[in-house]
């Protein structure tokens, strides 16, 4: 499945949010995208130019050997808002790649964990190379895990 423009995407979601189960199907649809978001059932909560909040729900497919979330699950999580920001955010003339991740593991992540991706106009003017806050939270409050996302964005070739 060929991923569709920006603007249609924010548009599904802006119309699907209101629906009964909408935000479900969304969710579904959007962790279908990238087959991979799929192991960690990502729920998108909140989408839109420079923010995207997922959340990936504590359940026994995702828990590490100590019992809580494992770090990559949540990271897989991270990626998910990222690129939903993303999919919202770069204008449809350009392409996107994350080039590369840096997290601190900052406490333990035993609870249903939203992972929230932010960037700012700012963040978007400095060239190719953009840089995308993102941290994840446990359902208490505590931070548990905060970084960077690097993204490569680029025009699209004319062919």
């Amino acid at each position: 499945m060929a991923a569709l423009p920006a603007s249609t995407v924010l548009r599904a979601y802006r119309v699907l949010r209101l629906l009964p189960g909408g935000r479900r199907a969304f969710s579904t649809a959007y962790a279908w995208q990238a087959p991979y978001f799929r192991s960690v059932r990502p729920r998108v909560l909140r989408l839109g130019p420079h923010q995207a909040e997922v959340l990936v729900p504590d359940r026994r497919a995702v828990r590490n050997h100590l019992g809580g979330v494992h770090a990559i699950a949540v990271c897989n999580g991270l990626e998910a808002a990222m690129g939903a920001l993303a999919t919202v955010t770069v204008p449809r003339s350009h392409r996107w790649v994350p080039k590369g991740m840096n997290v601190d593991y900052l406490a333990r992540a035993d609870s249903d964990i939203r992972c929230v991706a932010e960037t700012t106009a700012a963040d978007w003017a400095g060239g190719p190379d953009v840089p995308v806050s993102v941290h994840a939270v446990r359902a208490d409050g505590t931070v548990v895990v905060r970084g960077v996302i690097r993204l490569w964005v680029t025009e699209r070739s004319a062919d």
